[in-house]
C-alpha cells in the first residue's frame, strides 16, 4: 500500500481490519493533529498495519472480549505529529525516546513498537468510586503479554505497549506514583495477593482471532 495521497487511499487505509474488534480508522484520530491542522498519516502504511495489528490482536482484543468496549484515547501518531506535540509540550515523548510507543511505522534499528492510550470504561467507573489502579495493573500483568504500561489519573487511562520482545514494566502517575514493576524483576506481590485484588473481575476471554 502506498502512502495515502488522496481521500480514496486514506479511506482505504481506515477500512483495514487490524483484529477481531479494531479497524485502523480508530487509531488515526488525533486531537493534536485536528486542532493544529496537521495530517496524522503513516509514512509507511504497511509497517503501521503490521505492527498495529500485532498490538490489537495480542493486547486489545482480549481486553474487549473480557471487559466490553475499550476506548482509544490516543493511538497512532505520525512522526510529524508526535514531534510537534513534544516541541509544544503536549504530552508527547521525543520521537527518539526508547519508550515512545505511538509511532507504529518507524522501526528504529529494527525495534518495532506499537501502543495506545486507552480507557476501560468497566474499570473507570470503579476507579471513580475509589478503586485502586493496581487491581487492574496486576490483572494486566497476569493475563497479557504486554511490554510497558503507564497509568494516568484521568479515567485511569493507561498506555499499553506491544513489542516483539516484551519488557514487562509498569509505571504510574497515580498515587502511589512511580514504578510498580521493574523490567526483568518479579512482582512485589505474590500471585495469591494479586488474584485477591481482581477476584471480582470478569472471566478472562483471550480467544485468538482468526
Amino acid at each position: 500500500m502506498r502512502r495515502p495521497g488522496s481521500m480514496w487511499s486514506l479511506e482505504t487505509l481506515g477500512r483495514v481490519r487490524m483484529s477481531k474488534h479494531f479497524y485502523m480508522r480508530e487509531f488515526l484520530y488525533s486531537e493534536i493533529a485536528n486542532f493544529h491542522q496537521l495530517q496524522n498519516i503513516p509514512d509507511d502504511p504497511e509497517l503501521a498495519i503490521e505492527t498495529g495489528s500485532a498490538f490489537c490482536q495480542t493486547l486489545l482484543d482480549p481486553l474487549q472480549d473480557t471487559f466490553g468496549r475499550v476506548a482509544v484515547r490516543s493511538g497512532y501518531r505520525s512522526r510529524a505529529v508526535n514531534e510537534f506535540g513534544n516541541k509544544n509540550q503536549l504530552n508527547c515523548a521525543r520521537n527518539d525516546n526508547p519508550l515512545e510507543c505511538h509511532i507504529w511505522d518507524w522501526a528504529t534499528g529494527g525495534a518495532r513498537v506499537a501502543g495506545a492510550s486507552i480507557v476501560i470504561p468497566w474499570f473507570a467507573d470503579q476507579y471513580d468510586r475509589g478503586r485502586d489502579w493496581r487491581d487492574l495493573a496486576w490483572w494486566l500483568h497476569d493475563h497479557l503479554d504486554y511490554s510497558e504500561i503507564w497509568f494516568f489519573p484521568k479515567l485511569c487511562a493507561f498506555n499499553l505497549v506491544w513489542r516483539p520482545h516484551p519488557m514487562r514494566r509498569i509505571d504510574s502517575y497515580i498515587a502511589p506514583r512511580g514504578r510498580l514493576l521493574i523490567a526483568g524483576e518479579s512482582p512485589v506481590e505474590s500471585l495469591n495477593q494479586r488474584q485477591r485484588r481482581y477476584g471480582d473481575f470478569p472471566k478472562f476471554q483471550g480467544l485468538h482471532w482468526t
